[in-house]
C-alpha cells in the first residue's frame, strides 16, 4: 500500500516540475500569442496545455492527492515573488492555485489518482479551463463570444496536455529513475 504522505523524494518532483512548468511557459506563451492574439484570445489559453501538464504529472508520478496543488502552489509562490511572465502580482495566488485546486476535484469527483490516459485528459482540461477562467475574472474580462471561444481552446488544449502527462509518467515509471532513488 502506497504511503498517504509526501517523501522527500516527492517534494524534489514537485520543486522540479514546478520550475519546468514555469520555464516552459516563458518559451511557450509568447508563441501562443502570435497566434491567439489576431482572434482576442489571451496567449496563455492555448500555451497553457503545455504548461498545466506539469500539474498532471505530478498526480500521475506519485499517485497521491494534494500532489498538483502542491506543485500549483509552489508556481503560485515563485511567480509572486518573482515577478516573472505571466505575473498578474498577488493575483497569481488566485490564479494559479486554482488550476492546481481544479486538477485535485477532478480527481477526486472520479476517483482516479492520474492513472490513466481518460484521467489526465480530465484533469489537464480542468487545470487549463480553471486558470483560464480565473486570469479571465481577475484580469481580462473578456465579453462573452471570446471568452468562450476561449475557453474552449483551454479545454483542448489542456485535455492534450494531460494525455502528453500520462505518457510522460508512463514512461518515467518504466523507466524506473525514481523508484532507484528511493521514491514510487
Amino acid at each position: 500500500m502506497r504511503s498517504r504522505h509526501f517523501s522527500l523524494v516527492d517534494y524534489l518532483v514537485f520543486a522540479v516540475l514546478a520550475a519546468s512548468g514555469l520555464a516552459i511557459k516563458t518559451v511557450v506563451v509568447p508563441l501562443a500569442q502570435m497566434i491567439t492574439g489576431p482572434l482576442l484570445i489571451p496567449g496563455g489559453v492555448v500555451a497553457g496545455g503545455f504548461y498545466m501538464l506539469f500539474l498532471v504529472l505530478a498526480s500521475a508520478i506519485t499517485g497521491k492527492r494534494g500532489a498538483a496543488l502542491v506543485v500549483s502552489l509552489l508556481q503560485a509562490v515563485l511567480v509572486t515573488i518573482t515577478g516573472t511572465l505571466g505575473s498578474h502580482g498577488a493575483a497569481s495566488l488566485f490564479t494559479y492555485s486554482l488550476s492546481g485546486l481544479a486538477v485535485e476535484i477532478w480527481l477526486l469527483i472520479s476517483g482516479h489518482r492520474g492513472c490513466c490516459a481518460l484521467c489526465c485528459f480530465g484533469a489537464g482540461l480542468a487545470a487549463n479551463v480553471a486558470g483560464s477562467l480565473a486570469v479571465n475574472l481577475a484580469l481580462f474580462r473578456l465579453p462573452p463570444v471570446p471568452l468562450l471561444l476561449s475557453l474552449s481552446a483551454a479545454a483542448f488544449s489542456g485535455g492534450l496536455g494531460g494525455l502528453v502527462a500520462h505518457l510522460a509518467a508512463r514512461s518515467i515509471k518504466r523507466s524506473g529513475i525514481l523508484r532507484s532513488a528511493g521514491g514510487f
